[in-house]
């Protein structure tokens, strides 16, 4: 059968892996596998694995996914390895094709509601992350009454934008910690008011790059506060 929790990368319960290289079964000889179960450590394509009866349903849809497995008496998680990041990451479950279609029929029901529920969800998240930005901007505008109004909303926009990874989304942005304000108005300065963009597309290293325009960054900085807060690197 497939394999469970081989390793602390791997979610619990059955899984399949999509393999990133040719792979053949060591049981019935085929290949090469898009999908590959490993029975301590050996590959098994679905079939030999008694898995060959269930269906492919990709990640996306959470809803159908969650109801897919309610109604399957049998389902496993379909994994890939990221190498970039080190880490499995989902691609979709193995379902019953029965629990699959009673599944899209539990979700057709109630489709309407689920829809406008995320209406209301995306309405909320707009009014909070509005309210979030001006509360971003107000903060650049108090520890810089010298920045244009319109530069500070710009730079609280940029660096809150939900779901970026930027300096706005962190832990400390989302407290408007001094230095995560000043870090996205620093990032801001540094690529337009200063030839960081362009040394870095000449080939300077970045922390070299970094260096060079060091002066020019304190320069606009002082200007709209009066002196320069520490500028992060």
């Amino acid at each position: 059968m497939a394999s469970s929790r081989a390793s602390p990368l791997l979610p619990a319960g059955l899984v399949v892996h999509q393999p990133a290289g040719r792979r053949h079964c060591a049981a019935c000889r085929r290949g090469p596998l898009p999908l590959v179960v490993l029975e301590s450590g050996t590959p098994r394509c679905v079939d030999c694995a008694d898995l060959g009866h269930l269906v492919f349903l990709p990640r996306g849809d959470t809803a159908l996914t969650r109801r897919s497995r309610e109604e399957s008496t049998l389902s496993a998680v379909v994994v890939r390895f990221n190498r970039r990041k080190g880490r499995y990451e989902r691609q979709g479950v193995l379902v019953e094709e029965e629990a699959l279609a009673r599944a899209e029929r539990r979700c057709l029901a109630d489709a309407e509601a689920r829809r406008r529920r995320r209406m209301r969800d995306a309405r909320r998240r707009a009014v909070e992350d509005a309210r979030f930005t001006e509360a971003f901007a107000e903060e650049i505008r108090r520890l810089f009454p010298g920045c244009p109004p319109e530069r500070a909303r710009a730079v609280a926009a940029h660096a809150s934008v939900r779901g970026s990874g930027r300096v706005g989304r962190s832990a400390a942005g989302r407290a408007l910690s001094e230095r995560a304000v000043i870090s996205a108005v620093v990032a801001s300065v540094r690529h337009l008011e200063t030839p960081y963009d362009r040394l870095l597309m000449s080939g300077v290293p970045r922390h070299e790059a970094r260096r060079r325009i060091a002066a020019d960054v304190e320069t606009v900085l002082r200007g709209w506060a009066g002196a320069a807060p520490d500028v992060p690197g």
